[in-house]
């Protein structure tokens, strides 16, 4: 990066933060819902069945727009887009929280998906603008920045407990406006400037095929437990998706300026570390999801206390990704750690898997989610760094857009699958304790082996890089221009 465009060194931690503050705000918004969705079916008029799309329409906005957002990362400026972002997301956020019927509310959990897309890519392009030249800051500030991930996910469970309890529901969204404000006035004085880092238009045919197919293949596993999965509708779905992706990849290898340009899988370990980012993913948030139900419906927990329980989890994520994580990467390589954290996670879940009806926090559920939130805390640093650094840098933000995709359609086609084998084994039965315990059950049965799956691909696909390669440096869009010779 250019010196007229970069931050003076004592800034850019702050720059980290708020870095940070935007990954924690994005996967906040996906769980800070969770414990309103009763006031906001009886206030709004939702269904029973179609409930469900205040937390799917953030989702597949988020996870369908990736792409497009690290595109336009690269094409625009980080900045620029990562300002766009928040306004988006401050509007949704607004149309949400006023939300009178069914139709504005689903519009604006959209809207808020579409700020997080341009928001996501952006923030990490940045970091590697700002880190990536010094291996060992680069790994603490991806430190710091997995843990927001976990830490946002958590957070809003238990301040949507909070704030539906001693508050009302429209704040669970009013909550994202004064940190837009505040993001929105600190960026230009934190962030790196200058153009977008690399040359095209934007590929719109692209943008629809790839944003239709994933938001198709989502809305299909996400709406199969309920229409069931032998419906033709879900495989005619399913289908259509499936289409539309072989569309987006034939277009790509067409285009002189496409979205994702397929060469950039050519990379060493891009393909291996999404991989990696998809089933961590796969795995983890069902686990999040249905602890929380085990919590409040099998053990009887509110609101409040149930978001607390999860707080020591959350904790030792955090210390794990900012301690821990870094030190062993830095001993035994990217690989090793990858593989061990999903081993170690999908140890967890399986000491999850032995809930009882009658059990206690203590017991059933402290150590086994311990024990998952440190196997997720090894796994997920390195595989992130890797995802992002493997590209070139002139390709940073499409990179960033890919690894979000691939972790945001992970959570939701994996939470949607786990869904299905939580109902089939009993957890549609609402008040019989014992079959809910068994539904939540075979979810973490079928979450750990995810998880051991992830263990075994990664081990087998992952290189180990050489110890003296270092991370490639990011460069300006001034640079780029000079070196291509504008």
């Amino acid at each position: 990066m250019s010196a007229r465009s970069a931050p003076p060194a004592s800034r850019r931690w702050w720059a980290l933060a708020l870095i940070a503050l935007a990954q924690f705000m994005v996967i906040m918004d996906t769980s800070i819902i969770g414990v309103a969705l009763p006031r906001i079916q009886d206030d709004l008029g939702f269904s029973q069945e179609n409930l469900s799309w205040v937390f799917n329409a953030y989702v597949v906005a988020f996870g369908g727009l990736l792409l497009l957002g690290g595109r336009l990362s690269d094409l625009f400026g980080a900045r620029r887009l990562f300002s766009a972002g928040w306004v988006v997301l401050l509007a949704g956020s607004a149309v949400a929280g006023a939300a009178g019927n069914v139709q504005v509310e689903l519009t604006g959990r959209a809207l808020q998906g579409v700020g997080a897309a341009l928001i996501a890519p952006a923030a990490l392009t940045l970091l590697m603008m700002l880190f990536g030249s010094e291996p060992r800051e680069l790994t603490q500030a991806l430190s710091l920045y997995g843990a927001a991930a976990p830490a946002g996910g958590t957070a809003g469970v238990f301040l949507g407990g909070v704030i539906t309890e001693y508050v009302s529901w429209p704040w669970v969204f009013y909550v994202n406006i004064p940190i837009a404000v505040l993001a929105l006035a600190a960026a230009p004085a934190l962030m790196p400037g200058g153009s977008g880092r690399a040359r095209g238009s934007v590929d719109v045919v692209g943008a629809l095929t790839s944003t239709a197919g994933l938001g198709a293949i989502v809305f299909a596993v996400v709406r199969a437990p309920e229409v069931g999965w032998d419906a033709g509708e879900t495989w005619l779905v399913l289908a259509a998706g499936l289409a539309l992706l072989g569309a987006f990849l034939g277009v790509q290898a067409s285009r002189r300026a496409p979205l994702m340009p397929l060469s950039i899988f050519r990379a060493p370990n891009l393909g291996a570390a999404n991989l990696a980012q998809l089933l961590l993913g796969g795995a983890w948030i069902p686990m999040w999801f249905f602890l929380n139900l085990y919590l409040q419906q099998v053990l009887g927990y509110s609101a409040f206390p149930s978001g607390a329980a999860l707080v020591p989890m959350t904790v030792l994520i955090m210390l794990g990704m900012i301690v821990l994580a870094p030190r062993a990467i830095g001993r035994f390589g990217p690989k090793a750690v990858t593989v061990a954290g999903l081993l170690v996670l999908a140890a967890g879940m399986g000491w999850l898997s032995l809930v009882r009806s009658d059990g206690s926090y203590w017991v059933d559920v402290l150590p086994a989610s311990l024990l998952a939130a440190l196997g997720m805390s090894l796994a997920f640093i390195p595989s992130l760094g890797t995802a992002i650094s493997a590209a070139r840098p002139e390709e940073g933000g499409l990179a960033s857009g890919i690894v979000n995709t691939s972790y945001q359609v992970g959570s939701a086609l994996g939470l949607a699958a786990m869904t299905a084998i939580a109902a089939s084994a009993g957890a549609d039965q609402v008040g019989n304790l014992p079959a809910l315990t068994d539904g939540f059950s075979a979810a973490f049965v079928g979450a750990g082996l995810i998880a051991l799956v992830g263990a075994g691909l990664v081990a087998a696909t992952l290189r180990t890089p050489r110890p003296d390669r270092p991370v490639p440096a990011p460069v300006s869009g001034a640079e780029h221009e000079k070196s291509a010779g504008r």
